[in-house]
């Protein structure tokens, strides 16, 4: 094995090599230090600093996977959320998903499911204000709330546990918003979530898709854990 030698200062004479070794760690500490500076400066110089500078080249994640879901009628209830003439009767998205909440609904009421509405529009808020009327509430089935989350300032958390409620389907508008919010609500109180993706919308595709994406796989495990995704068709009771 090769030898290390240290030059002693102002003498021609040399060190033992455990005399030198303190010296020689920090060189080599040292320069460790500045390799991996310059490792981290050439791996920040690669990665963009924010999701901005990368928005261009983002691609969407596979299509969430659409289950068929089959639930028992006397502990489902359905949300129906914030379906007025004001803000769906404007958004051709939502108009699009009328029939289908419509023919949910029907099945669900014909099924003994218990049915719960919110109602947005301020303090006018009232059901003859709702899109289609053919399926407009019925006395005590509906709370005048504004917001994503339909728990707060609501006795929808009352109504649910009264009636033995594990599982709820929800439909409404806007899917980011009462979707995600109120789904999200839903899911982390311990319901079982049941999203149908043709009962819920927004005001482009976009928001739709980050929405359903949250839903699916996105947003924390205890919501898509407890979530499933499907369409109206494929639900049975």
């Amino acid at each position: 094995m090769r030898r290390l030698l240290c030059r002693a200062k102002g003498r021609g004479a040399t060190l033992e090599p455990k005399k030198c070794y303190p010296k020689m760690r920090s060189l080599w500490r040292g320069a460790g230090i500045t390799a991996g500076a310059l490792l981290i400066a050439l791996a920040a110089s690669s990665v963009s600093a924010d999701i901005l500078n990368d928005w261009d080249s983002v691609k969407a994640p596979p299509k969430p996977e659409l289950k068929e879901v089959t639930v028992d009628p006397s502990t489902t209830a359905l949300l129906i959320m914030d379906l007025m003439k004001q803000n769906c009767g404007a958004r051709p998205r939502c108009v699009a998903t009328i029939p289908n909440v419509k023919r949910l609904h029907d099945a669900a009421r014909k099924a003994g499911v218990m049915v719960w509405y919110s109602l947005v529009g301020g303090a006018n808020a009232e059901p003859s204000g709702m899109i289609d009327q053919s399926f407009a509430p019925k006395e005590g089935e509906w709370a005048r709330t504004n917001g994503p989350d339909k728990f707060m300032g609501t006795d929808l958390e009352a109504k649910l546990k009264a009636k033995g409620i594990k599982t709820a389907i929800i439909c409404g508008t806007s899917f980011q918003g009462v979707g995600i919010g109120t789904g999200s609500g839903l899911a982390q109180r311990g319901y079982k979530v049941i999203v149908p993706i043709d009962c819920l919308s927004s005001e482009d595709v976009y928001n739709e898709q980050y929405a359903a994406w949250h839903m699916f796989k996105g947003g924390p495990a205890g919501v898509t854990m407890n979530s499933t995704l499907t369409r109206s068709t494929m639900i049975k009771f």
